[in-house]
């Protein structure tokens, strides 16, 4: 008996020691060698990067960048690299991947030349995750704050002007979120809360091609609580500031039908009744 457990001990580790060797593919007898990596210069793996790039070759432009970053750490190329990485992963619309790498070349170079563009890359990348206004808005939240750094830190960057632009349409967008609560919150019958929402949209996105709309559902919606002068002040800001306008035109006849007019001056955010 003890003969065969010595035996069947051995064949055991005979097993372990095959499998082993299988599963990594060297021997453990130190029969194979491992293959040590190329080492290539930095700069040879930049420009190969930066050529593929150009030729619309993201994902080879990419595997330049991560074997470069993974060879030479330290190199002169360091800092030029990060930065490519963040144009890299943008252009193959990995904005995910590209926001990331922002933040990274942002706490380690805070300072830097290029941080005015990466800024720019970075909201860029929150901007065209943007989704329709019935979803989450988290992205045109991150879109703005950052653009605002931008715009805050670097008002005369090449990079500034589109930022202001963007900003305008991410803001925009937050402002039609508002409106589609509040929307919802009205045809309910939850005035108060629609209210809120509505307002929002006035004293905070006054600059929102929404605005229009948001003053005459506020007009609505103090009518439907019986508060007439709010309601009519309301519909008096929208027609000094709109008056061509159709939602203006909705708003007076809404007042009309309870015998009702526009009448007050007392300012809604930054628009005035007079």
């Amino acid at each position: 008996m003890a003969r065969t457990a010595a035996i069947m001990r051995a064949a055991a580790v005979s097993l372990m020691l095959v499998s082993l060797g299988g599963c990594s593919g060297l021997s453990l007898f130190g029969n194979d060698k491992i293959v040590e990596e190329e080492i290539i210069p930095a700069e040879t793996l930049y420009q190969e990067a930066v050529e593929q790039l150009d030729k619309g070759n993201a994902e080879s432009g990419l595997a330049a960048i991560e074997k470069l970053q993974r060879q030479h750490p330290y190199s002169e190329y360091a800092e030029k690299t990060r930065v490519l990485e963040i144009y890299a992963q943008f252009g193959a619309k990995r904005y995910d991947e590209a926001i990331l790498a922002a933040d990274r070349y942002l706490a380690l170079y805070p300072n830097s030349e290029d941080t005015a563009y990466v800024l720019y890359m970075q909201g860029t990348a929150y901007f065209n995750k943007i989704s329709d206004i019935t979803r989450n808005q988290q992205n045109a939240q991150d879109a703005i704050a950052t653009y605002q750094r931008l715009v805050d830190n670097y008002p005369n960057s090449e990079y500034a002007e589109v930022a202001r632009r963007n900003l305008l349409i991410a803001r925009d967008q937050l402002a039609g979120k508002e409106m589609s609560v509040g929307r919802y919150y009205l045809g309910n019958g939850q005035y108060t809360a629609a209210i809120n929402r509505f307002l929002t949209v006035v004293r905070q996105h006054e600059r929102s091609t929404h605005v229009e709309e948001a003053l005459m559902r506020l007009t609505e919606a103090y009518l439907k609580l019986g508060l007439v002068r709010e309601a009519q002040n309301a519909a008096a800001v929208l027609g000094h500031n709109y008056p061509s306008g159709q939602w203006y035109q909705d708003a007076y006849a809404l007042l009309q039908a309870q015998g009702l007019v526009p009448s007050g001056s007392a300012p809604i955010g930054n628009l005035r009744s007079s």
